[in-house]
Parts: structure tokens; C-alpha cells; sequence
């Protein structure tokens, strides 16, 4: 089944709310066999509204519209569709006792203006809103233009989460009663420590191989993504070519993948520490704390993770992890030794097993011929054996900083037993 995404609200136009929505739809929606041809955005507005829904339902006879169910003068989703399909709005009184029964939850009386969210065109399947106020709304309507004959509007509101939460219980059980069997999977392998570039070489002509399946490179700051896609198949074929083709990638792109799908780095290497019972610890200069909140981000991360030592002046590198001054004078701090003595300095100051430190130059001043803007020296000291690694990054400040941050986990990875 193929539908068409509109997302409605000014701000997302202006670039004040970056759209979140419409990847997890998108996702969510193809699971079921049912796939977005086509994304829009437009403004609060009735004719932007109605050009963009009637526009899709012309091509595909289906589409789903997130925004515009609130109570406020721009929230005009409803009324827009009810007249493009010449429905008119009936007051439920099952929905607005239950937007009385939130607002009572909260000892909150609701205003005059939202009782506008318990109108419902008529004959529309109400998808009740259990995390909100503006029920989500199902329409099916006879509709000339429409490849079918009829046309299928899906309502949701656009605060993500109530969104989310519609679209898990309301809107994919009813879509997957209507599949065919077909589906569209993705499997994921997440790579990083090398360009998209080398990837793609030691890749070869993959994608002969693994047709129908298709493979997509998606380079970002943590590294290339390597995403596998099937379509239009049965589950089990599916899953099936998939795990195949992802033999192949990674009998090719040995030594950096370390995960799957949503698998985040700081969680692994917490848990391939919590397996050998090693409490871990950072000292850093230029990512000032990075490393150490990627590892915190993760629930859980206390049993592992004793803390980090922040030391961005050199002074600090010295009297808190007993960096020899003469060592920085002579190396620079920016330098595999100071590096080293730095890890070494942590496993002591922070009685910890191992610890990984970051150094570098993150910019957009401070660079040299020999020690460009990006150089980055990591080391790992863990069982009284030291590894090393050295990195030139580009990018913008922050990206040399999330570069740093996402190598230093990458070393202290490969670096724990397994």
C-alpha cells in the first residue's frame, strides 16, 4: 500500500522544529508493507493544506497528516479536510469527556477553544488520544479523483510522543489488517574509523550480489551506516536476505562494524566492560567531558563507570594526573606521549582498570603544519599495556569534538577483552 505524508505547522517550514515525525511514520508504516512515496510540508495554512491533501489523494488515494488537531487558531487540519470531502463537522460527546477527564487529572479546567478538538467529521473512525487532547482521526470517503475511488485520510497530531503512541496502537494494527504479506525491512550495520569512501571500495560491486535487495551509505559524525533494504517481501525472505547479505558486508568491512540497527557505541563498550567486571573512567582535554557523557547517557552506566577527569589546561593535565610538565614542554600536549601519560594518570587517580584519553586540537585556531587542525591522539591504558591511536579530523569545532569523542570509544572498545 503506498500513502503520502504531509506534515503541517509553519515552524517546521521556518526551521524552529525539525520534523521527527515523519522518519518514525515512515519506519513504522513500512514494517507493515505500507510505504511513503512522498513527503510534504506546508504552512498553516487552508489552501497549503488543502493543495497538498488533495494533491495526494489524486496520486495514491491515501495519506496521513500530522499538525494542525489543536485548539488554537492555526490548528485547521480538521476542518480543511472535513470540506475538501464535503463532511461536515458533528461535536462528540465521547471525545470531549475525554479531554474533561485529562484536564480533570491535572486539576485543569479546558478553555472555551477546545471543545473545537471533540468535532469530528462525520462518519471519520475516532483514534482516541489516551496522552492528549486531539484524538486522532481515520477517514475513509468516496473520492472520484482517487486512483481507488475512495480516499483515506489518517489524522494524527504532531506533538511527537502522542503522535508515536497513536501510530503504535491505533494506526498500524488497522494498516496491517490491509497488507498483503509484503513488507519493507532494513537491517542496519554501523561502521566507523573509516572514510565512506575506502567503505565503498572494500564493498567491490555488492550490490549485484545482494539484489533485490538495495544498500544505502549514510555517513554521519559517528561513522557510515550501512543500511540493507528489502522490498516488498515476505517476512521470513526477507529476514532471510537480509542476514545474508549482512554476511557479506561484514566479512568485508572487518574490524569496523560494531554494531546494528540503533546500537550505540558507549552502550557496547559498557557492556563488554560490565562482563569482565572493569570500572572504566576518561581523561580528557579538548572533547571537555564528551567521552564521559556519551558513557553516562546510558541507564545504568554506574556499575561501570566511575568518572572522568576533565583537565583542558595543561596545568591541570599535571597536578590532577601527574602529566610531567617537561613531558608536555617538550611533546606538546597534543602528543601520543602526553596521551599516554594521561590514561596512565586516570587508572591511578580514579582507581579504576582502564581508562581512555583524548587530547587534540579541535579548533578553529591552534593549528600547525605538523599538528593540523582535527589531530586528535586517543590512548587506552588498561592491564599495564598503553594502545595509542592518531586521527586528523575535519569538520567544524563540534564535529572534530564528536569525531574525538566517538574514536576514543571506538579504541577503548577494540581494547576491552571479549
Amino acid at each position: 500500500m503506498d500513502l503520502e505524508l504531509v506534515t503541517i505547522g509553519t515552524e517546521l517550514l521556518l526551521g524552529f522544529t525539525v520534523d521527527t515525525n515523519g522518519a518514525e511514520i515512515a519506519q513504522a508504516l513500512a514494517a507493515e508493507g505500507a510505504r511513503i512515496v512522498r513527503r510534504t510540508a506546508v504552512a498553516d495554512r487552508p489552501d497549503h493544506i488543502r493543495e497538498a491533501v488533495e494533491s495526494a489523494l489524486g496520486r495514491t488515494g491515501a495519506v496521513l497528516t500530522t499538525g494542525g488537531l489543536g485548539p488554537t487558531r492555526d490548528d485547521m487540519s480538521k476542518r480543511v479536510v472535513a470540506e475538501l470531502l464535503d463532511l461536515p463537522l458533528e461535536f462528540d460527546d465521547t471525545v470531549w469527556a475525554d479531554v474533561l477527564a485529562r484536564y480533570a487529572r491535572f486539576q485543569r479546567t479546558p478553555a472555551a477553544s477546545n471543545r473545537s478538538q471533540a468535532e469530528v467529521p462525520a462518519g471519520a473512525t475516532v483514534l482516541r488520544n489516551r496522552w492528549g487532547t486531539a484524538p486522532g482521526l481515520w477517514i475513509e470517503h468516496p473520492y472520484a479523483e482517487s486512483p481507488r475511488g475512495t480516499g483515506l485520510v489518517i489524522m494524527l497530531p504532531g506533538v511527537p510522543f502522542e503522535m508515536r503512541m497513536l501510530l503504535q496502537h491505533e494506526v498500524v494494527p488497522r494498516l496491517a489488517g490491509r497488507s498483503d504479506g509484503a513488507v519493507i525491512r532494513s537491517l542496519t550495520l554501523r561502521t566507523t574509523g573509516i572514510p565512506e569512501s575506502t567503505l565503498a571500495e572494500r564493498m567491490g560491486e555488492i550490490e549485484r550480489e545482494i539484489a533485490p535487495l538495495t544498500l544505502a551509505y549514510l555517513p554521519g559524525l559517528d561513522g557510515v551506516d550501512l543500511r540493507l533494504s528489502a522490498w516488498q517481501l515476505g517476512p521470513e525472505e526477507a529476514q532471510q536476505r537480509l542476514r545474508s547479505a549482512a554476511g557479506i558486508i561484514r566479512s568485508r568491512a572487518e574490524g569496523v562494524i560494531y554494531g546494528e540497527d540503533d546500537d550505540d557505541l558507549a552502550a557496547l563498550v559498557l557492556d563488554r566492560a560490565r562482563a569482565k567486571r572493569l570500572r572504566l573512567g576518561t581523561a580528557e582535554s579538548c572533547t571537555g567531558g564528551l567521552v564521559g557523557g556519551r558513557l553516562t547517557e546510558v541507564p545504568g552506566s554506574s556499575d561501570v563507570f566511575m568518572g572522568a577527569v576533565v583537565c583542558y589546561h595543561n596545568d591541570l593535565k599535571t597536578s590532577l594526573l601527574s602529566v610531567p610538565p617537561e613531558l608536555i614542554q617538550a611533546e606538546g600536549a597534543v602528543s601520543e606521549a602526553v596521551a599516554s601519560a594521561m590514561a596512565t594518570g586516570a587508572l591511578t587517580r580514579l582507581g579504576i582498570d582502564a581508562a581512555v584519553a583524548v587530547t587534540g586540537i579541535a579548533g578553529p585556531g591552534g593549528g600547525s603544519e605538523s599538528k593540523p587542525v582535527g589531530t586528535i591522539w586517543l590512548a587506552v591504558a588498561l592491564g599495564g599495556v598503553v594502545e595509542t591511536r592518531k586521527s586528523v579530523f575535519g569538520g567544524s569545532r563540534h564535529d572534530i569534538r564528536a569525531r574525538a569523542a566517538q574514536g576514543a570509544l571506538s579504541l577503548l572498545y577494540k581494547s576491552l577483552p571479549h
